[in-house]
């Protein structure tokens, strides 16, 4: 499956739209991307997951390393536009405790 990742400066940092399948054969090209933004001090990072229906164990690796970079640079990460699947994946892993991840409006209504 392809991954497709598309970058935009904000004024605050950057946005990075992902779409497509985050696997063992695609998580290098997602990790050279992001480790370099998460590197940038005092910047913020949302990553939006909107495309992405499948995450495995390594892509959650990837945004685990993201995080760690982020706090040394003194950085945020927020994950958004998570699907039910993908969102159960980092409620099952726990990580949802220690990243942020935008809920979305129409779920908590």
């Amino acid at each position: 499956m392809n991954l497709d990742i598309n970058v935009t400066e904000t004024d605050k940092g950057h946005v990075a739209f992902i779409s497509g399948e985050v696997d063992v054969y695609t998580a290098s090209k997602l990790k050279e991307t992001l480790n370099p933004l998460a590197e940038k001090p005092n910047s913020d990072l949302v990553v939006d997951l909107s495309d992405v229906n499948y995450i495995d164990s390594t892509g959650l690796g990837i945004f685990i390393g993201v995080l760690k970079s982020t706090e040394k640079t003194n950085s945020t990460l927020k994950l958004k536009g998570l699907n039910e699947r993908v969102k159960r994946l980092f409620e099952i892993t726990g990580l949802n405790e220690v990243i942020d991840i935008e809920v979305d409006e129409r779920e908590e209504a």
